[in-house]
């Protein structure tokens, strides 16, 4: 029998435990799976904080886009604690001036009382064409709906205030996975391979007809690489 490991999963902005139901039941027999509250802090140094008080003193590590900038930090303020590490779908880089005055005016929305989580509009941002009518597209959007505008509003000025990670890829020592949806638009393969590069021994997966939630479009997939990840 493999040993249980330990897992902390990170979700994404306006992604709950939800993001995550088919790997934690689909690594139930080598892992205990703990999801990190990542609606409750207004910065990165905060939610680690959190996560880090609530997990268990060592833990493998998984985080999805804006989990992904929190993964990055939890290893900046716990190294030694995490045993390995997965990046899905997420970037090193802070956002470019051109990012930040979107991410600023989607706040300014929000606050206005416009807030709509994931419309139809935004879905294809989010996942491959093929999910947009079926339970997959439907899923995103009741999630975004659950974490609602107030968390919206936290976890957006968290990854505003988030610093660039890259001069952070070398320092990782820790088995590491970094796996990308091919058709990803907000954090596209070149992200994933540039994190990739910066760290030694890094495994880098691409996903192929799969856009930036591969836990929910290629659930099957991400939880076998999950698996081989942990060595099981």
């Amino acid at each position: 029998m493999p040993e249980i490991q330990d897992v902390l999963l990170l979700p994404g902005l306006l992604c709950d435990a939800a993001l995550w139901q088919a790997q934690i039941a689909g690594l139930r027999d080598v892992a205990r799976c703990q999801v990190a509250d990542t609606v409750s802090d207004d910065s990165l140094a905060a939610m680690a904080a959190r996560a880090l008080a609530a997990a268990p003193p060592g833990f493998a590590l998984a985080g999805l886009s804006m989990g992904g900038y929190l993964a990055l930090e939890i290893l900046r303020q716990a190294p030694e604690r995490v045993t390995r590490l997965a990046l899905l779908d997420t970037s090193a880089r802070p956002d470019t001036e051109a990012q930040a005055r979107r991410r600023r005016g989607l706040i300014g929305l929000a606050r206005t009382g416009a807030f709509r989580g994931v419309t139809p509009r935004l879905l294809p941002q989010l996942v491959h064409p093929r999910h947009l009518a079926g339970p997959v597209g439907a899923a995103v959007m009741a999630m975004a709906e659950r974490v609602g505008r107030d968390a919206f509003l936290r976890q957006q000025a968290a990854i505003l205030g988030r610093p660039d990670s890259r001069p952070d890829l070398a320092g990782i020592t820790v088995p590491t996975l970094v796996v990308v949806g091919e058709a990803d638009v907000l954090t596209p393969p070149e992200h994933a391979e540039e994190i990739a590069a910066g760290i030694m021994g890094a495994r880098l997966e691409v996903i192929p007809g799969c856009g930036h939630l591969p836990p929910m479009e290629e659930p099957g997939v991400v939880t076998g690489v999950l698996r081989d990840w942990l060595g099981c």
